[in-house]
């Protein structure tokens, strides 16, 4: 039976859409190193063998070589020259939307494959999630604490009627004050966090008092199960090892564990480290002073905007509509920028960052109209 033109059209996009995708992870490839280029090859291997599935289909009918939608265009734009997480994000909601599950013509396997394929790059877009999640989590809140918290007050202070001048001066004052805060703040927060996971790391030179013990009589066992462990899997733990390795400094294991087992890194013969490979544990906290400073930049990057109007010598009601209006745009580009890395909807996240942005702007305006004609 000779296929459709509607079936042909079909068939050419997907085989388009495959070849595109197949692209993207050989662009990725080519900037990572080690399991994540291995990962991201035979991920585009894998999309070969859903291209030659479409080309048997199409047989002679495969036809000039067509684009493949704007999206996975883009993805291969961006993966050539950037080769980052936020590529891994959005090829994650690509495998999701994969119409290979309700598509006659596509094969169980090849959808299954899809969804594996998402689950393999959500692991992949998770470790670069990891690595920025410190820093990125200070610049984000920075950027959109400067946004909504200077807009507030530049509206507000608008609203009561007072000069320009006194507007300006306001909103100079609250982006320094507003980004001094942020930057001390996310200091504190970050050092205290840092300090708190690192009482609770196990102590790495511990392991020298194990070949001291009675090996009748000794609390080993007890390390293990205020670590996690049950009393039976304690118990074998410490019966290993007194009797199934050797009692030298470099054989013991003194190890953090879940109820399941082993849940985080070991500390093994007196080194420390985890997985990362400069051996911070905590990496993916970042340092206290990237925090402070990005939240200190960034506060004061977000907190400039709605300022703009005002340090031009606009006033009144073109002042308040431009700097809403480019505060609001900011408030899309974060919110779009959050749902990205985080492989939700970025339309949906960036309305929500707006309406909240311009909910909490509206009621310092509201009450600073109440103000100004109090004390009018």
């Amino acid at each position: 039976m000779e296929p459709t033109r509607s079936e042909l059209r079909r068939w050419r996009k997907y085989l388009a859409d495959e070849r595109a995708e197949a692209k993207v992870y050989r662009e990725l490839a080519a900037r990572r190193t080690g399991s994540e280029r291995e990962i991201l090859s035979a991920l585009a291997d894998a999309e070969g063998r859903h291209e030659t599935h479409w080309l048997e289909l199409l047989g002679d009918d495969v036809g000039k070589p067509r684009r493949a939608d704007l999206r996975t265009r883009m993805l291969g734009v961006l993966a050539r020259r950037f080769g980052s997480v936020f590529v891994l994000a959005l090829m994650q909601r690509a495998e999701a939307r994969s119409p290979y599950e309700t598509d006659v013509d596509a094969t169980p396997a090849m959808a299954a494959d899809e969804r594996i394929h998402g689950e393999v790059v959500r692991g992949l877009a998770a470790r670069g999630r990891s690595r920025l999640s410190g820093t990125f989590r200070a610049a984000v809140f920075g950027a959109n604490d400067g946004l909504v918290s200077n807009l507030a007050l530049v509206l507000g202070m608008s609203a009561t009627g007072v000069s320009h001048t006194v507007v300006l001066a306001s909103g100079v004052a609250g982006l320094l004050a507003g980004a001094l805060s942020m930057g001390a703040g996310e200091f504190v927060s970050v050092r205290s966090q840092r300090e708190l996971l690192a009482a609770s790391t196990p102590d790495p030179d511990a392991h020298t008092a194990v070949p001291l013990l009675d090996v009748d009589a000794n609390e080993l066992a007890l390390v293990y199960r205020a670590r996690g462990m049950t009393e039976e899997q304690a118990d074998a733990r410490a019966k290993d090892v007194f009797g199934g390795v050797s009692t030298t400094t470099s054989a013991i294991r003194i190890v953090r564990v879940g109820d399941a087992g082993v849940t985080a890194p070991e500390i093994v013969g007196g080194g420390a480290g985890g997985d990362s490979p400069d051996g911070d544990e905590h990496e993916e906290i970042g340092t206290a002073w990237q925090a402070a400073i990005s939240s200190f930049f960034f506060f004061a990057s977000g907190a400039i905007i709605p300022v703009l109007p005002y340090a031009f010598g606009l006033s009144g009601g073109v002042a308040i509509a431009i700097a809403a209006g480019l505060v609001g745009l900011a408030l899309l580009g974060t919110g779009a920028v959050v749902g990205l890395l985080s492989g939700g909807p970025p339309l949906r996240r960036a309305l929500r960052q707006l309406a909240i942005g311009f909910g909490a702007a509206a009621v310092t305006y509201v009450l600073g109209l109440l103000f100004g004609t109090a004390i009018g």
